[in-house]
């Protein structure tokens, strides 16, 4: 069975999602999710990877408590900038290298970065291996690529690499 459907929950789950978004439980919109349903939980068969190897979880809970921290820290700070009319936020783009290579790693820190009231991942060039960011209130780009390869990217390498 797991070789015909080999993710079920999901199946069922985007045949209901196709039903829900068509307002409707005629018997060819069934057919319909049912057969959307199987095909698309048949696609995620090409897209599964081996699962990640953790090499030092110490590691990973620290970073964890890092990254909730400065989403505490930015969320202050964002309402800080928005409420404070005077203020104007000089927003702008952050090139930064990276080192890391595990698309893991990168995974969780473009989820670190998007994360983080205030910053998005805009773009990221597999070639040079740089992200650019979008900084709400940025002043000075040298401290942004600091934070991102010394808080985050240093530790991520030591729990993917």
């Amino acid at each position: 069975m797991k070789r015909i459907v080999p993710h079920p929950l999901l199946a069922a789950l985007l045949a209901a999602m196709w039903l829900l978004l068509q307002e409707s439980l005629a018997p060819a919109d069934i057919a319909l999710g049912v057969v959307l349903g199987l095909a698309l939980s048949r696609v995620m068969v090409a897209l599964e990877q081996e699962a990640p190897s953790i090499k030092r979880p110490f590691v990973a809970l620290g970073l964890f408590l890092v990254v909730s921290y400065d989403v505490v820290r930015s969320n202050f700070a964002v309402v800080t900038i928005l409420a404070d009319r005077r203020h104007k936020a000089h927003s702008g783009f952050v090139n930064v290298p990276l080192s890391i290579k595990s698309p893991y790693a990168l995974a969780a820190l473009a989820t670190i970065i998007t994360a983080t009231p205030g910053t998005f991942w805009a773009a990221y060039d597999s070639r040079t291996n740089v992200v650019t960011i979008h900084v709400l209130d940025l002043v000075d780009p040298d401290y942004w690529v600091s934070t991102i390869t010394q808080r985050y990217e240093r530790r991520l390498r030591a729990v993917f690499e």
